[in-house]
């Protein structure tokens, strides 16, 4: 397959056309080969306009929610941004193209050692990942620009929130288990605000600070 192609025709067909405008965003995403973080037996669907599994009971998010949520979060490429569920690896290298540095956090071991091995087969060094239950965050680096939580929760996490440097967003799925709504959560000097983006689909976020196993 023309993957180079197919990222192209993504980019058009999914994220132009639906209202994804930071150009930033766009060449990120026609930029990273999605097809690398899935099982080579799904490759050639890599860049269809839905999620996939990745094994573990998890998912590679639709392309249109990885730059939806990516927008979101307004990067101009200095931040220090703090991924709640490494997942693939794939919107880990996404966020890598748009700020300074991604801390990422995912409590399923294999997950993680496969995202960590393919982010540095790309090259891409300035992913920090660690293996813990990312419900808690990651303290040791906070606080962050920014935070995306890719699952959902039932709330917003106050122990995250806090983790959050002022005038910084998150985006994060709140819901219950089979339908949630995208709110983006931005920490003023003297409050919190939140606005919901649009109605979405995760996997349940798994933790002390978010759903029971």
């Amino acid at each position: 397959m023309d993957y180079e192609s197919e990222r192209k025709i993504m980019v058009a067909e999914q994220l132009i056309v639906r209202g994804i405008k930071d150009r930033r965003v766009l060449d990120a995403m026609g930029k990273v080969p999605r097809h690398l973080f899935v099982e080579e037996a799904l490759r050639s669907r890599a860049y269809g306009d839905y999620p996939l599994p990745i094994g573990e009971k998890q998912t590679i998010s639709q392309p249109y929610m990885v730059a939806l949520m990516t927008e979101s979060l307004e990067l101009k490429g200095n931040e220090k941004v703090l991924e709640i569920g490494t997942g693939s690896g794939y919107q880990s290298a996404v966020l890598a193209e748009l700020c300074d540095k991604v801390y990422s956090v995912e409590r399923i071991k294999s997950l993680a050692v496969r995202a960590r091995k393919q982010l540095d087969l790309l090259g891409y060094m300035n992913v920090a990942i660690k293996i813990f239950d990312g419900t808690y965050g990651w303290l040791e680096y906070a606080p962050y620009d920014a935070i995306i939580v890719t699952a959902g929760a039932p709330d917003i996490p106050k122990i995250i929130v806090d983790q959050l440097s002022v005038g910084g967003r998150m985006v994060i799925p709140i819901g219950d288990e089979f339908s949630q709504t995208l709110v983006k959560v931005e920490k003023k000097r003297d409050r919190i605000t939140t606005t919901n983006i649009c109605g979405c689909v995760f996997v349940k976020l798994v933790g002390n600070h978010g759903w029971k196993e």
